[in-house]
Formats: structure tokens, sequence, C-alpha cells
């Protein structure tokens, strides 16, 4: 559905920003995993497309609210950060396919990279309450890109941090520490949302661990409403065909190891309707 919301905050967190905006109805609709497309640049702007940021928090206040987590990229993003208490911000949302959740408690593992991280504290509430365990691995260049640390400190059994630079945590990838968090708490599952690099290497471990990994991608969106077709990427289908596939549609959440990674980018040569005859191959 299309908001138009009022800001009620706006904060800086570390080289982040977070705005929280009054959208009863999208709040009420919201599932972990979901995202909103936001309007920016004003009435007279000639930014035609809109925005689009996981949500990271849902409160009840003021009939319900919507917090999302960004950086500054573009002249977008940086009117968006000049925003200010009792502005106002056309939003559509909730947006995409949501995190499946597990039917019976399970450990699982929540590894985030950079800003991504923000889509997994409510997926951590949702599997709480369903009596998962909740470990987390969060991890950045630098100790001010590391988004939520200290929440996840709270929320979880264990938290893991990582940075390149070695600024807080330990020094390096998500993707070098994850097997021993893997190993050590018996994950049954593993959810991740951050950067496409981090997504490939994230699934490369759960697969080597054999367990399901659910990753929500950080593709580019123009629309979010599966109109534009600039967020498309190849993805596995359950008949073994490989799709191109619209990510605010059909994703942003998919199955790790059905996304072709190597290939996002591009039209693999095998896809249906590719040149190379992928047609030949559907049902």
């Amino acid at each position: 559905m299309q908001v138009t919301g009022t800001v009620l905050t706006t904060r800086r967190v570390d080289a982040y920003h977070a705005l929280t905006v009054v959208a009863p109805g999208i709040a009420e609709r919201f599932r972990p995993g979901h995202f909103v497309a936001v309007a920016v640049g004003g009435a007279r702007t000639s930014s035609l497309t809109r925005r689009v940021f996981f949500v990271h928090d849902v409160k009840p206040d003021y009939g319900g609210t919507v917090e999302f987590v960004f950086t500054v990229r573009g002249p977008g993003t940086e009117w968006l950060a000049e925003r200010r208490a009792r502005d106002t911000l056309d939003l559509v949302g909730p947006l995409g396919r949501p995190f499946p959740l597990p039917r019976d408690p399970v450990g699982c593992v929540l590894a985030g990279g950079e800003y991504g991280s923000a889509a997994l504290f409510p997926l951590a509430d949702a599997l709480q309450r369903r009596g998962c365990r909740v470990d987390f691995v969060l991890g950045a260049a630098s100790a001010d890109r590391v988004f939520g640390a200290l929440r996840a400190r709270r929320m979880g059994e264990t938290t893991t941090l990582t940075t390149e630079d070695g600024s807080v945590g330990m020094r390096g990838k998500v993707t070098d520490v994850l097997p021993g968090v893997i190993a050590d708490v018996r994950a049954d599952a593993v959810y991740a949302c951050g950067p496409m690099a981090m997504l490939r290497g994230v699934t490369a471990v759960a697969v080597e661990f054999d367990i399901p990994v659910q990753v929500a991608v950080e593709e580019r969106m123009a629309c979010g409403t599966g109109v534009c077709m600039t967020c498309v990427l190849p993805v596995i289908g359950d008949d073994g065909v490989t799709r191109m596939v619209r990510s605010c549609v059909e994703g942003p959440v998919f199955r790790g190891e059905r996304v072709r990674f190597d290939d996002v980018g591009t039209i693999p040569f095998d896809a249906l309707g590719a040149p190379g005859g992928g047609s030949r191959h559907a049902g």
C-alpha cells in the first residue's frame, strides 16, 4: 500500500541514518524480510525512481511505525538524510517475500553485513517467539559500519563481530568465522542479509555444512513492485530450470543455494528464454 507518513524521529547510527516513520498500514502488514520503497527529492524533484530499504523495526506507537536504515550513496539518499521530524515521506510497502520461519524450534545463525544487518533483528524476534535459538555474526569493513552490535549482544545467545580492518571484533570477514560459529552452536539453519559477495560466501559455508540457508539480496531496485525489471537475477526453480526472477517480487528472500551468484548481472545461456536455448528445457 502507498502511504504518506510523518517522520517521527531521525538518528545517526555511526556511518548510517535511521528514520522512523508513522505508517500504520505498512506496520500492520509487515513481516521480517519485507522492505519499503521511498520517494525521494520532494514534489518537484527529477528523481523519478524510489529508494528501497529493509525494515529494521516496527512498533505500535501512533498506530504503527516503521524504521529503516540507510547510508548516503547519492542525491536521493542525501535528500533523505536531511529529513527531520514532522516532515512527510511517500512510502510503498510492505513489499517483497519475507523470510520463511521454521515450523519447530531450531538453532539459527543470523549473518549480517553492513546495514543489511538491520533486516535480521525483526527476524530474530520472530524466531525467538517460536522458541528458536539465535546466534549473530555481524561484519563490515570497519567498526562504524557494523550495524546493530549492541542489540545483537542483547538478543543473541552469542554474537561474533568481524571487521576487515580489525577495529572491532575479529579481523576478517563474516565468512571467515561463520564455519566455527555453525559448528560450535550446532546450527540447524542460516539466515543472511548483506552485500552479494557476502551472501555468496555465506551460502557456500551453509552448503558445506548441509544446512538450509535463506538470503535476503541487496540487488538494486528502481520501482520495488516488479514493473521495471532492473533487479532481476538468475535463480534455479524447483524444476531445476534457471529463470531471471525479480528480486523485489519473487524475492528479496531466496534459498541461497538456488541463487546463481556467479552469474548475477548476466543472463546465463541456459536460463529460460535466453538465446542459448534455455527455453527448450521448460516443461
